[in-house]
């Protein structure tokens, strides 16, 4: 994952020309340029991208998670999905729009992405894995 730096719920994406620094509700570019889905204020309703340089990056909104607003982050070229709290976690509050948004993060990585969550690294089993602990707690 070289250029892309994960610390707690904070992901820092290196480019050649300028850096992002995704958090799971609040993207920033080097710059000022802001990204939050409009739940929060901001202007996005579904997705965002933007080369950095030498690197392309997605940034989408699938749908409320547990707190509203999550973003996903996806960097192709290093096949790395960051999901912040969508995955992980209590699962309490579950909701179907959250299991909805999970299953299609899910769609978005590879057998061998690397995901990041807020709780750190996981592997695609594990995010299938809690997608399932969702889907229990909603459907019993």
């Amino acid at each position: 994952m070289e250029g892309i730096v994960a610390d707690g719920d904070t992901v820092v994406v290196t480019g050649g020309e300028r850096t992002l620094t995704y958090r799971p509700r609040l993207v920033t570019v080097a710059g000022g340029a802001t990204i939050e889905h409009e739940s929060r204020g901001g202007s996005l309703s579904s997705v965002w991208a933007a080369d950095l340089g030498d690197r392309y990056v997605e940034v989408v909104h699938l749908g409320h998670g547990p707190l509203g607003g999550e973003l996903v982050l996806v960097v192709p070229d290093a096949n790395t999905v960051a999901v912040g709290d969508l995955a992980g976690g209590d699962t309490a509050g579950a909701t179907a729009e959250w299991a909805g948004a999970l299953d299609l993060a899910i769609g978005l990585t590879r057998p061998d992405s690397h995901i990041l969550t807020t709780s750190g690294v996981i592997t695609r089993d594990e995010l299938e894995d809690f997608h399932q602990q969702l889907l229990g707690v909603l459907h019993g």
